[in-house]
């Protein structure tokens, strides 16, 4: 039974900052990678920054880098996601998930649970 609580979602004005957590519980992987997912109104759910837990490498999609920081707290077991300089076209649900990482290349989940998503919303 995993769980995944995903919160630090809000109304933020452009070019402002917010940090999302994600708390998991109930896995048991040694070799796991963890996403961070967005889903905006009438469009597909995309990954955003992934990272994997052997290596400690990063994926951040492209419309991010530069923007978005992924980490991660062993002790606390959660990853964050550090979002600055936000724009509107990041306004979006933002789901964590979990999972297997691929063998070759991306360091995102192949996804066995999700979290339930913060709400983001960028707006003046």
């Amino acid at each position: 039974q995993v769980q995944l609580v995903e919160s630090g979602g809000g109304l933020v004005q452009p070019g402002g900052s917010l940090r999302l957590s994600c708390a998991a519980s109930g896995f048991t992987l040694d070799y796991y990678a963890i996403g961070w997912f967005r889903q905006a109104p009438g469009k597909e759910r995309e990954a955003v920054s992934c990272i994997r837990s052997s290596s400690g490498s990063t994926w951040y999609a492209a419309s991010v880098k530069g923007r978005f920081t992924i980490s991660g707290d062993n002790a606390k077991n959660t990853v964050y996601l550090a979002m600055n300089s936000l724009k509107p076209e990041d306004t979006a649900v933002y789901y964590c998930a979990i999972g297997r990482p691929p063998v070759y290349g991306s360091s995102c989940p192949v996804v066995s649970s999700w979290g339930q998503g913060t709400q983001v919303t960028v707006s003046s």
